[in-house]
């Protein structure tokens, strides 16, 4: 006599959406999904978070509708849903460019580069910025001077409908980096409007207390920064911005976080954010 040919089955385990123990609830039930989202969450608050630039305060080296990422990890970790620092691993140094939260409205998001750590004596006058009292050396880029890829739309949209690219010349200023007296010179491109520079409502002179930093956009006479509202508390920091992901000229209109896919700029993917 012959044996059975049947194969035996072989019983796929029961399935019930809420039990924990079981393996399907954590690889095809509401488990796998509420790791996705967990992932997502750590990612944020301890990787990488995505931010998009508004307006054009950090010309040229950032564009309006530049999507960036921001690198959470650069000065420590901190404390889920918290200002305290859990570990901290380094001081923000001159020259970087940060997002952080805006001290006049906390639910607000600039990004801005740092000019003045504590204790840093700044000042800015006629156009010409001073660290300890010594003059930022700028020098006029050879490639760069008419800075083609930024529109006309760009500079009415910062300055009002009278202003014009013409208005203004693009430099790389030599900026003191570092911490104190560390001496690193940060190459970075800003923007300076023509003509006569006296009397701008942004000169002064401040001295960068503790735990706080001066910051200034790169677009320097289109830019609400520290010259007008103030120092940020180091603990406002989100962290250094890092690269450019995607870019476009306009947003989708009804949905205004979304590029419009047929303005973006191709040249800006993984454009990286220069300190």
């Amino acid at each position: 006599m012959f044996g059975s040919s049947k194969a035996k089955e072989t019983k796929k385990p029961k399935y019930n959406g809420w039990d924990l123990k079981n393996k399907l609830f954590w690889t095809e039930g509401w488990g796998s999904m509420a790791l996705a989202i967990l992932a997502a969450l750590t990612i944020r608050w301890l990787l990488l978070e995505a931010y998009v630039i508004p307006s054009g305060s950090m010309f040229p080296s950032l564009l309006k509708n530049d999507h960036i990422f921001v690198n959470k990890l650069t000065y420590g970790i901190r404390f889920p849903f918290s200002e305290n620092w859990m570990v901290k691993f380094r001081e923000p140094e001159r020259g970087e460019v940060i997002v952080f939260k805006y001290p006049k409205e906390m639910g607000t998001f600039f990004i801005k580069r740092i000019i003045g750590t504590p204790g840093d004596k700044i000042k800015f006058e006629n156009g010409i910025l001073y660290i300890n009292d010594k003059p930022q050396e700028k020098m006029v880029p050879k490639s760069s001077v008419d800075f083609d890829y930024l529109r006309e739309e760009d500079f009415k949209s910062e300055g009002g409908n009278q202003d014009t690219k013409s208005n203004y010349v693009h430099f790389t200023e030599m900026l003191d980096g570092g911490i104190g007296d560390k001496h690193v010179v940060v190459p970075h491109s800003i923007l300076m409007k023509k003509g006569e520079l006296m009397g701008f409502s942004g000169d002064g002179e401040w001295i960068v207390p503790e735990d706080s930093l001066f910051v200034m956009g790169d677009n320097r006479y289109n830019s609400h920064d520290s010259r007008f509202w103030g120092f940020v508390p180091q603990k406002n920091i989100l962290g250094k911005a890092g690269f450019v992901w995607l870019s476009c000229e306009e947003m989708i209109p009804v949905i205004s976080v979304i590029c419009n896919p047929l303005t973006v700029r191709g040249t800006r993917f993984f454009h990286f954010i220069h300190d």
